[in-house]
């Protein structure tokens, strides 16, 4: 009797061990619960990690590594940027856009500025940067996240140079989604100045969603790895390792009076997602809330 207990006891455990490891195999494939990688994730080949943000604290983003932009901020977007739209939970970080019916406190009326002449706040967002915390010169840059298809949305994994205004000070989207004349694309860009005061000399990559979508029906719900490969000669731009983007690092001179290369000076990280404004185009006003979750942040370079 006690040998038969002692072989259905063995059993029982086998099966729950082939089980915990089904169920493993299964997260791991999945879009939501993927197995993460631990704090100090190992670089590839011929890389060290530099810095990494992995959102590992629920609550809001660190203050010590992020700053957040505040209001009505650029290319004429509907969404007033605020703290509260940001929030760290079980890893991941989620950017959400709300809907919104309260008034501009910097509205002013018959002004002839945009973030002014706009009466109420139709809805917010949040935008997180790095500047003057966390800046590079070359490497690669990692990001995986889920972003949102929307009407809409306009989410965007990209940095700018520090020390010019823009363009001068260069810039590179790793990842922009909006939609072009109805039809959503992901894009991958970078920007330098031209002869014209704030008019930009633009590389621009665009993708149809479609490419993807095609192949996976069931891609926009699912997480995806960003990443850029920065060197002395060219930006390289990746998604899932399939390139989207090589832009030659000897045609990104600067055409304004500075005559720099934007692309050889450090440059800093930004996280937003934008509704609306320049790209983002109409807003499916039911599709509230609308959320962008960001995994985690890794830069390396080359040993």
């Amino acid at each position: 009797m006690k040998l038969y207990l002692m072989k259905k006891l063995l059993c029982t455990l086998f099966l729950f061990t082939i089980s915990c490891i089904a169920f493993g195999q299964n997260n791991a494939e999945s879009g939501d619960n993927e197995m993460r990688d631990n704090k100090y994730p190992t670089p590839p080949t011929g890389y060290k990690l530099i810095w990494n943000e992995e959102f590992d604290k629920d609550g809001k983003v660190n203050d010590a590594v992020w700053n957040y932009e505040h209001g009505f901020v650029r290319n004429h977007e509907l969404q007033w940027y605020e703290e509260d739209n940001a929030s760290v939970k079980n890893g991941i970080l989620t950017i959400e856009a709300r809907e919104e019916n309260r008034p501009n406190p910097l509205y002013k009326q018959r002004s002839k500025e945009w973030k002014k002449n706009r009466p109420t706040i139709t809805c917010t967002s949040s935008s997180i940067n790095t500047r003057g915390k966390f800046s590079f010169k070359y490497g690669r840059l990692e990001c995986r996240a889920r972003i949102p298809d929307g009407y809409g949305s306009w989410p965007a994994i990209w940095l700018l140079g520090e020390k010019l205004p823009w363009p001068s000070n260069g810039e590179i989207d790793v990842m922009e989604y909006y939609r072009i004349k109805g039809v959503p694309h992901i894009l991958a860009n970078a920007c330098w100045a031209s002869e014209r005061q704030y008019n930009a000399i633009w590389n621009s990559k665009a993708t149809p969603f479609s490419h993807f979508t095609d192949k996976d029906p069931f891609w926009a719900s699912k997480f995806h790895i960003w990443r850029m490969d920065w060197d002395e000669d060219f930006i390289r731009i990746y998604l899932d390792d399939e390139l989207l983007n090589e832009i030659d690092l000897s045609t990104t001179i600067n055409k304004s009076k500075d005559g720099t290369n934007p692309f050889h000076s450090p440059q800093y990280i930004l996280l937003n997602l934008a509704i609306g404004g320049d790209n983002g185009g109409d807003v499916d006003v039911d599709g509230y809330p609308i959320r962008y979750d960001i995994d985690y942040v890794r830069v390396y370079q080359k040993e």
